[in-house]
């Protein structure tokens, strides 16, 4: 299931068929209605906390900020892909877990670099933390963490809203982020404008649903579902041109 966004980020849920229609026939829908706004903080604080079973290779990714969009691999690498993904989107977690770590495994053998647009159409007042999680993510570039927690979030979507608290609890299974910068970014929203930016840039893309892979400006993986499993994924890629 795809997550979809709100037109205008306030506005009716984009249709389904349209969605399918960008994104090569893939199923749309996963919550466009605020990613379980009903939970209470305190339910989302006691989340289990997972990390990437890949974190130790995650750790030397070099990760830096590139207008609204965070650039992941090595200088050099001869190809780039961009992944759309709103941190509280069910089915990016499932992507994060298969076709993710098969990017992120190419990045780290420099044979890709990976342009992340992290969305937060799903946070509609912030309902699901969307934002808050953008902006923690954001914080952990400054850190040189980002690859690994970026992994850790996904992992750790839990069932009601990204709080704060879990957000930093999430930071304190990926070793060296934790601190007093990261831990300020993350309570006082530094980075919420950004966060505001990387949407807009989103949403620039035409893209209507997350998760979403572009090679070339053209959407893989969606349409065959291939993107959900890590081997169908790096043929997919290789069939695209991505070295895997």
């Amino acid at each position: 299931m795809l997550g979809v966004r709100r037109a205008g980020r306030a506005g009716r849920v984009v249709a389904a068929v349209a969605a399918a229609a960008l994104l090569g026939g893939a199923v749309a829908g996963c919550g466009g209605s605020g990613g379980g706004a009903g939970s209470s903080d305190a339910a989302s604080d006691l989340s289990a906390v997972r990390t990437s079973p890949i974190a130790g290779r995650l750790a030397g990714l070099p990760a830096a900020v590139d207008g609204a969009k965070v650039v992941v691999g090595r200088p050099g690498a001869p190809r780039t892909v961009q992944v759309l993904v709103d941190p509280r989107c069910g089915a990016c977690a499932k992507f994060e877990a298969a076709g993710g770590e098969t990017l992120l495994e190419l990045a780290d053998e420099g044979k890709v670099r990976i342009e992340y647009l992290l969305a937060s159409f799903l946070d509609q007042g912030g309902a699901s933390g969307s934002v808050k999680a953008v902006n923690a993510l954001r914080a952990s570039v400054d850190a040189g963490k980002f690859a690994e927690y970026h992994a850790a979030v996904f992992a750790s979507q839990p069932e009601g809203r990204f709080t704060d608290g879990l957000l930093l609890r999430i930071a304190e299974r990926v070793p060296g982020l934790r601190g007093e910068a990261f831990d300020r970014a993350v309570a006082e929203g530094t980075h919420t404008g950004w966060a505001e930016g990387a949407e807009k840039a989103f949403e620039a893309t035409g893209m209507r649903g997350t998760p979403a892979v572009l090679v070339d400006g053209k959407p893989v993986g969606a349409k065959d579902g291939s993107m959900f499993d890590a081997a169908g994924f790096a043929r997919t890629l290789k069939e695209a041109g991505v070295a895997a």
